[in-house]
C-alpha cells in the first residue's frame, strides 16, 4: 500500500505534491509533479516549498507550470489495503517443532544453526 509521502524539508509535516531533482552537470534544479516512487536522489516537496524554492547563484530552476495536486489513491492502493486487512485477520500459524537431532535430546541441528531449548 502506498503511504502518504511527506515533504523532505526538515520540520515540515505537509504532504508532498512535487518532486525536486538536481541536474548537476547543467546546474539546474527541476521541480515537477510528484514522482510515482520515491527516488534516493530526489526530494519530495509540499506545495509551499515547491513554489518558493531558490537555487544558488548561476543555477536555473525549471518548474512545472500546472497546479500541484495531491496524489489520489487508485484501485491498486485499495486492493493492497484489502489484502493487508485480510492478512492481519488470519490466525497466526506456528511452525512445527523440530525433531530431536543427533546433538542430543531436545536440540535440533540444521546446517550451521542449532536450536537450544529455553531454560525452564
Amino acid at each position: 500500500m502506498r503511504q502518504v509521502r511527506r515533504c523532505s524539508r526538515s520540520g515540515c509535516a505537509n504532504s508532498a505534491v512535487a518532486t525536486l531533482t538536481y541536474v548537476y552537470a547543467e546546474s539546474t534544479a527541476v521541480v515537477g509533479p510528484l514522482a510515482t516512487y520515491a527516488e534516493p536522489h530526489s526530494y519530495d516537496l509540499c506545495e509551499r516549498h515547491a513554489v518558493r524554492l531558490t537555487v544558488p547563484r548561476g543555477w536555473e530552476v525549471v518548474r512545472y507550470e500546472g497546479q500541484f495536486a495531491a496524489p489520489m489513491p487508485n484501485s491498486d492502493d485499495l486492493l493492497a489495503l484489502a489484502d493487508a486487512v485480510r492478512e492481519a485477520a488470519r490466525p497466526e500459524r506456528t511452525p512445527p517443532p523440530l525433531p530431536p537431532g543427533p546433538s542430543g535430546p531436545g536440540t535440533g541441528r540444521r546446517g550451521h544453526l542449532r536450536v537450544v531449548p529455553a531454560p525452564q
